[in-house]
C-alpha cells in the first residue's frame, strides 16, 4: 500500500518499531509505501525474486536479502513492472537494481543499496518466506514494513496510521 506515511511520525507514535540501518536509496515511482512483509533470500541470483513478483502481491512488500552485493542487479524494469501489475506495494532490495530511469516512473515503491548495470545469474537458487537479516535487523513474513525517504521501519503488526 502507498500513502502519505511519514516514518519519523511513526517512530514518534510507536517507539517499539525497529529501523533498518543501511544506506537505502529510493528508486521507485512511489516514495512512501507500506504493507505486510514477504521475503526472499538469494545471492546474485534473482530467480526467486522473479517467482515472487509473478504472483499476487496483495499489497505486500517484498524484502529481498541479496547479501548486500554490489556486483550485479537483482531487480530491473521488467520485474518492477510485473510486481506493480501483480499488486505489490513495494520492494526492499538489500542489493542493487538497474534500469533506474524506468524504475523512477514505475508506480511502485523500490528501495535498494545502489544500482549496477549487470543482470544477476538465473540458477533457481534462493529461499522464500523465511526470516532474513537486513543490516542487523531481523525481518520476517507477517511483520509490517513502512518506508519513505527518511528510512525503513519494521513493526510486529500493522500500525494505526
Amino acid at each position: 500500500m502507498s500513502d502519505n506515511i511519514v516514518t519519523p511520525d511513526i517512530c514518534d507514535a510507536h517507539p517499539e518499531v525497529e529501523a533498518i540501518v543501511a544506506p537505502f536509496t529510493n528508486f521507485g515511482g512511489v516514495s512512501a509505501f507500506y504493507g505486510p512483509v514477504r521475503t526472499v533470500s538469494c545471492f546474485e541470483d534473482n530467480s526467486r525474486v522473479r517467482e515472487a513478483v509473478s504472483e499476487p502481491g496483495n499489497g505486500a512488500v517484498l524484502v529481498v536479502d541479496g547479501g548486500g552485493s554490489h556486483r550485479c542487479a537483482m531487480l530491473g524494469d521488467m520485474l518492477a513492472e510485473k510486481a506493480h501489475a501483480n499488486g505489490w506495494a513495494g520492494i526492499i532490495m538489500f542489493g542493487c537494481v538497474r534500469d533506474v530511469d524506468v524504475l523512477a516512473t514505475t508506480p511502485i515503491g523500490i528501495q535498494a543499496l545502489g544500482s549496477h548495470p549487470r543482470k544477476s545469474h538465473k540458477r533457481g537458487e534462493g529461499t522464500r518466506d523465511i526470516a532474513v537479516d537486513i543490516a542487523g535487523t531481523r525481518v520476517a513474513p507477517g511483520q509490517w514494513l513502512y518506508a519513505d525517504n527518511n528510512g525503513i521501519l519494521i513493526a510486529e503488526q500493522a500500525l494505526p496510521l
